[in-house]
């Protein structure tokens, strides 16, 4: 069933403003006048703001898989690297649009209580996505313990993303991508 445009507007609207200013820096107000839908529209389409950053997760993540799978499908691996491909993704997304590193674990640090148990599940459910694409990719790779190394290179990602938001290093793909080559070599050397 496709969602209405004040739905939609909402969901876009709060994704911006969470990514750019943080979840607890954007209030309902200011949601509502910018998606230019009136407050009780808003609590029509999200009983509480937690439910609202829920939809924003779960959008999220549809739309980052969708890119992601996008990106893989049109590329050759480096050597058959296919894991190598998310850094380089992961280097154009934070030249362009991912500044502020990973919207997933920025939410997971604004969000506490058991209001936000949703969003914080949708998060760790896009946390799990990424460790599965990671295996696949490392086992396509010939890894021997792909489920080991992606849990390696998950972290290699996530500091990427955490040194893009809190050093404002444009380089932090570029150089998390160059430590999961070396570990990627350890690994298939290993076999």
């Amino acid at each position: 069933m496709a969602l209405s445009t004040a739905h939609q507007r909402l969901v876009d609207t709060a994704a911006d403003l969470f990514y750019r200013h943080g979840i607890t820096n954007t209030g309902v107000d200011r949601i509502a006048a910018e998606s230019k839908v009136s407050k009780p529209t808003l609590y029509a389409h999200f009983r509480t703001k937690d439910a609202l950053v829920a939809a924003v997760l779960k959008t999220q993540h549809s739309r980052r898989r969708g890119e992601i799978e996008a990106y893989l499908a049109g590329q050759e691996a480096p050597d058959g690297r296919w894991p190598l491909l998310v850094f380089d993704w992961l280097d154009d997304w934070h030249r362009t649009e991912g500044r502020r590193g990973c919207a997933f674990v920025n939410a997971s640090a604004e969000l506490a209580g058991p209001a936000a148990a949703e969003a914080r599940a949708c998060a760790a459910g896009h946390k799990r996505w990424w460790r599965g694409l990671f295996t696949e990719l490392c086992a396509r790779t010939g890894a021997d313990r792909p489920g080991e190394l992606a849990d390696s290179l998950c972290l290699l990602m996530d500091g990427a993303n955490a040194r893009r938001l809190v050093e404002d290093d444009p380089r932090a793909a570029s150089a998390a991508r160059r430590a999961a080559a070396e570990l990627l070599t350890a690994h298939l050397e290993a076999r």
